[in-house]
């Protein structure tokens, strides 16, 4: 019982996560397109997160609880496997927090695409709004920002997944709209709109 709570803890504290972590492993697989797969699970977010803490209180209850007294003449100084110790137990608690807390962590993975940008004429720079659909978290934004970064020509890009919309500056000498557009496509988002 107490195993199958801690492989319930897991599984709940990853899958409250795994909208965040995808891009993560999207970007380290170089399939950066199946970054929004999993973005329909973020309005469960909360109520996984709440299932993953209360397996994991009851796991612990089961564990800690005071064990009854049975008159029997056997010996029971066995050692509990390592998987039915508090060790492990909690293992799977510090595992299961790193993943619950993911999101807000996750933009660490992304490598720096910041570039020095050196404007030679000023009225070459356009600024672009896209509505974005399907972004769920700092790590999305983080996504959006990195793929379009990689483009040359770009002098500011801000993303918000809690506005849904990422602000484009560039110089448009040196890319358009359409490349823009390209860069955002690739990492699975939806472009609804653009201003």
């Amino acid at each position: 019982m107490k195993n199958k709570l801690a492989v319930t803890s897991i599984l709940t504290a990853i899958t409250a996560s795994l909208c965040c972590i995808t891009p993560v492993l999207a970007l380290i697989a170089g399939t950066s397109g199946v970054a929004s797969t999993f973005s329909w699970i973020e309005p469960f977010r909360p109520y996984l997160i709440g299932l993953s803490i209360l397996v994991l209180l009851f796991a612990w209850y089961q564990k800690l609880k005071p064990e009854k007294e049975i008159d029997c003449e056997c010996e029971t100084d066995e050692k509990p496997k390592f998987i039915q110790s508090k060790t492990f137990l909690g293992i799977v608690t510090i595992f299961a927090i790193v993943m619950l807390a993911f999101p807000y962590y996750s933009s660490i993975f992304y490598p720096n695409s910041e570039k020095q940008i050196i404007v030679v004429d000023k009225t070459n720079i356009k600024t672009i709004e896209y509505k974005i659909s399907g972004m769920t978290c700092a790590s999305c934004e983080t996504h959006v920002n990195h793929e379009v970064n990689k483009l040359n020509g770009i002098v500011n890009s801000k993303t918000s997944y809690e506005n849904g919309n990422a602000i484009i500056e560039f110089d448009e000498t040196k890319t358009n709209e359409l490349e823009i557009e390209k860069a955002i496509k690739t990492t699975g988002y939806k472009i609804t709109d653009k201003k």
